[in-house]
């Protein structure tokens, strides 16, 4: 197996990458994340991937290449990280007694042909009403500053979320089912070792995409 990359320092994606028994090193991505005013929110997150697998695959001679980007999204506008606790105080409002959708574009990019498979999910979550005096004490646990959409979901931030419909992993930052799925295509199966006989693979290293740079994949 190739060596695995993940283009993230975030403690939650390592977190579940231990999970799945990966062995991995992290190479952070320093690129530009800023969103156009015309993308839409799904081509803007797929592009952050993208542009973050490029940028560490162009600091490596080989391995597969793990990014991923995590955007809330409420009434079309993306929240991103609070940048003060007035902001975090504002993002918690719009998200109190509503639903909303998290996405996350996940992207597997072989560092030495530059091959590449780009995909998302998309969670919708359902937030109960939440009161001010909440809001408040949430922000003072200092939880929200470093979180899109200004909560954590694995945290106590669980405490305003009645129900969602779809990935909880990808809610967190990165959807493991989607993940293990897309390995697969790279002809990695988590689960070999586990059983006797042989695991036949999909064509190792095939690739879903050449898009230039700056080219969203469809």
């Amino acid at each position: 197996m190739k060596e695995f990359i993940l283009a993230s320092q975030s403690p939650r994606r390592k977190a579940l990458l231990h999970t799945l028994g990966l062995d991995f090193r992290c190479i952070p991505a320093r690129i530009n994340e800023d969103i156009r005013p015309d993308e839409s929110p799904l081509d803007a997150v797929r592009k952050i991937a993208l542009r973050k697998a490029r940028c560490v695959a162009g600091n490596v001679d080989s391995g597969l290449i793990l990014s991923a980007d995590t955007i809330v999204v409420c009434d079309g506008n993306i929240l991103g990280k609070p940048c003060n606790r007035e902001d975090a105080a504002l993002k918690l409002k719009m998200l109190s007694g509503r639903d909303h959708e998290v996405i996350t574009a996940v992207c597997l990019m072989d560092a030495k042909s530059k091959n590449y498979e780009l995909e998302n999910e998309i969670t919708r979550v359902f937030f109960r009403k939440i009161t001010d005096e909440e809001i408040k004490a949430y922000i003072a646990t200092g939880e929200p500053m470093d979180k899109a959409g200004a909560y954590g979901i694995q945290g106590l931030g669980a405490i305003f979320i009645k129900r969602i419909e779809g990935c909880y992993f990808n809610v967190v930052g990165l959807p493991l089912t989607r993940l293990y799925l897309m390995l697969q295509q790279w002809g990695i199966n988590l689960l070999e070792g586990y059983v006797n006989e042989p695991i036949l693979y999909g064509n190792k290293g095939s690739s879903r995409g050449h898009a230039s740079p700056g080219e969203v994949a469809p």
